[in-house]
């Protein structure tokens, strides 16, 4: 029976192909022959995928936790790949970038619409049993969210905010020194540095700063300046910006923070977080005031950020 003319037009394509690369076409006809039909669970690795949750104690609930963070991981690591389309673009036009952030503010918005697994979905008696399992580990020790924020704006911006104006300036390593969410892992009796922190430090400091200094003119809030500087629309741009400046720095804190208040909040005193980190002061925007691209709101938006959501979630926890 004769080829199509489809078929036939198939072929000689896969013989350009292959004679380009220097390859003989049979042997790989020989492959796909012998080859078997790929399987959906094979394709994801599904068995492999489902196997990685490993509880470390008899507490049901401790899996919803694990799945949950596991989760997270898989849509920061979409984000990332994200940012890396957008910085290695050339040339980036501001409607690649809007489409690429439109795409991230989408992967923020189902993690924070899918945080009530957090907030209600665990029993608060097995959750405080089977935490005390997990020290000094913790959901601070995200190493690709911090990426994510490199990426995102100035390292600069970053920085702790009463350090912010004095080390405007200085290096990438000085600044580093000074991040915001350094203070957020300090023991609250000493202000030392905690073991949950100082590992992380070891794991991901080297990468951190090294990210900072390949994006100081490649990150979005350099990028998007740039793009403005030559003349190309930025109105969708802008809005994604902003999108993602709620998404990330009001809207993600924010739904951790009511599920802190929802599972450590004791009156008239607090649990610990596990790795001892400071989540009263360290979630709430309003505290931190960091703002991606500060440049984009008002000055009033800039003296309330945060604020309203934070009364929002207080007054209905309360």
């Amino acid at each position: 029976m004769p080829f199509s003319t489809e078929i036939e037009e198939r072929l000689a394509l896969l013989q350009e192909k292959y004679e380009a690369m220097g390859q003989d076409m049979v042997s790989y006809l020989d492959g796909l022959l012998h080859a078997e039909f790929l399987t959906y669970w094979d394709y994801i690795h599904l068995d492999t995928l489902l196997s990685l949750q490993n509880p470390k104690t008899p507490f049901p609930d401790e899996e919803i936790f694990i799945i949950y963070h596991q989760i997270t991981e898989l849509y920061f690591k979409l984000v990332l790949h994200e940012c890396g389309q957008i910085t290695k673009a050339h040339p980036l036009t501001a409607d690649f970038f809007a489409t690429r952030l439109r795409r991230i503010n989408q992967y923020f918005e189902a993690l924070t619409q899918s945080f009530g697994i957090m907030v209600d979905g665990m029993e608060k008696d097995q959750f405080l049993k089977f935490r005390m399992s997990l020290l000094p580990a913790s959901g601070f020790q995200s190493g690709q969210y911090r990426m994510i924020e490199i990426y995102a704006t100035d390292f600069i911006n970053l920085v702790a905010r009463d350090k912010r104006e004095e080390l405007r300036n200085a290096s990438i390593d000085e600044q580093f020194e000074y991040l915001y969410w350094k203070f957020g892992a300090t023991e609250l009796s000493t202000g030392k540095k905690t073991l949950t922190l100082k590992q992380f430090e070891k794991k991901y400091a080297k990468t951190f700063i090294e990210l900072g200094k390949t994006s100081i003119h490649y990150n979005f809030n350099a990028l998007y300046h740039q793009l403005k500087a030559a003349s190309q629309s930025t109105i969708a741009l802008e809005n994604e910006l902003k999108q993602l400046d709620v998404n990330v720095n009001v809207n993600w804190p924010l739904v951790h923070y009511k599920s802190a208040v929802r599972y450590l909040n004791r009156e008239p005193d607090e649990i610990k977080a596990t790795g001892g980190t400071n989540w009263q002061k360290y979630l709430p925007p309003r505290f931190q005031k960091r703002i991606f691209y500060p440049e984009l709101w008002s000055e009033k938006e800039v003296e309330e950020w945060g604020k309203g959501w934070v009364e929002s979630v207080i007054t209905k926890v309360f």
